[in-house]
């Protein structure tokens, strides 16, 4: 259905206070960078992260669509334990506009797309600091690169806006979850057991020390990662951008180095380093025999 004009409401609505960033502000950005963004959202179920009152006072996560939203919003019904969640899906900049005037500050999307739902596109390692350091996890996710290319893989790298990087590969769809969880575990696990001072695999904070955790919980059914270009609710208005992988050499770089207002002026001087993801998408077979069996570390 072809999405009708809508007026946005309330776009004087102060989203972000301390830096006097309005609704209007977050909706006019989400329409300009649909061209970047729509690519790395179309097809797969999108999680909402909302602040009606700003991110000054508690949002919450959307999974379901709302009931009020328009029919020309698409959706998709996918199975969870006990039942069904229909998720809104963005096919188009009204889509993305309208989800903005909902106060969807930040969109988090699956790592499948909804014709296979268990069999994922998309392997993310979130690399995620101890502290406020951020070399280490520059130094992590320079690590992981170079084992990665020993296994023949290509990995794409992205700042999450909030603390830490994404390092993404894109999958050819042919491993189910199961297999690419295990697999993503597997090499952290290794990481983790030959710089043990540096890495760790411990999803207790209390267990992880000074050292950066290596998480790939995110490669599950239904789990979701931060959508590229999305806002995240932080000071600032930071923005998860994609990089090249020589921009870790920068010392200027930080999670939040780009954000709502520097984003366009980057994206002015250069081609999105993402453009051409999923004419990367490759099979891990052949690096899950390189690792181990079943992904387990040798």
């Amino acid at each position: 259905m072809t999405a009708p004009a809508f007026r946005a409401s309330r776009r004087d609505k102060i989203l972000f206070p301390g830096d006097g960033l309005t609704k209007g502000d977050l909706i006019d950005y989400y329409a300009r960078i649909t061209p970047r963004m729509l690519p790395h959202l179309r097809d797969r179920p999108l999680t909402l992260r909302r602040f009606p009152d700003g991110i000054g006072e508690a949002g919450f996560f959307q999974k379901a669509a709302g009931e009020h939203y328009p029919d020309w919003i698409p959706r998709a019904t996918v199975a969870k334990e006990g039942g069904t969640v229909t998720h809104p899906l963005c096919a188009d900049r009204q889509c993305l506009r309208y989800l903005a005037d909902q106060a969807a500050v930040e969109l988090h999307v699956w790592l499948a797309r909804i014709d296979r739902p268990h069999h994922p596109d998309r392997l993310i390692f979130d690399l995620d600091p101890p502290g406020d350091d951020f070399a280490p996890v520059v130094h992590a996710a320079r690590t992981l690169r170079s084992h990665l290319d020993d296994l023949g893989l290509a990995a794409f790298v992205m700042t999450t806006g909030s603390r830490g990087l994404h390092v993404t590969l894109p999958l050819d769809r042919g491993a189910d979850f199961d297999t690419v969880r295990a697999f993503a575990h597997g090499l952290a696990a290794r990481l983790a057991d030959e710089s043990p001072e540096a890495f760790t695999v411990a999803q207790r904070k209390a267990k992880r020390g000074d050292r950066v955790y290596l998480d790939v919980m995110r490669n599950a059914y239904a789990q979701t990662g931060v959508a590229p270009y999305s806002v995240r609710a932080k000071p600032g208005a930071p923005v998860a951008t994609p990089l090249d992988w020589h921009e870790l050499d920068d010392p200027r770089l930080h999670p939040r180095r780009y954000h709502l207002r520097n984003i366009f002026r980057r994206l002015g001087q250069r081609d999105c380093p993402w453009r051409d993801i999923d004419r990367h998408a490759q099979s891990l077979d052949a690096a899950i025999r390189r690792l181990g069996a079943a992904g387990e570390p040798r």
